[in-house]
């Protein structure tokens, strides 16, 4: 796994759409951080709203592609 800082923040929302998780993600993620998630459209304006953005493509089995894996180990 990659070594990084920070905590890990978890909210359960009721309505998951763009326009709830949007004040979540930028009161809680600073500009520029990499965010890698799955391929939900719910995500896709995330380089808009100032993050670089990757995605992972789990039905594919790809858990970690940045370190060079496609399986969880």
């Amino acid at each position: 796994m990659p070594q990084r800082s920070g905590e890990v923040v978890i909210r359960l929302l009721e309505n998951v759409q763009q326009k709830t998780i949007k004040s979540l993600i930028l009161q809680t993620v600073a500009a520029g951080t990499q965010v890698y998630t799955d391929e939900y459209t719910i995500y896709n304006r995330l380089e808009e709203w100032g993050f670089q953005h990757k995605t992972v493509n789990h039905s594919a089995h790809e858990y970690y592609p940045f370190l060079g894996r496609t399986q969880v180990n």
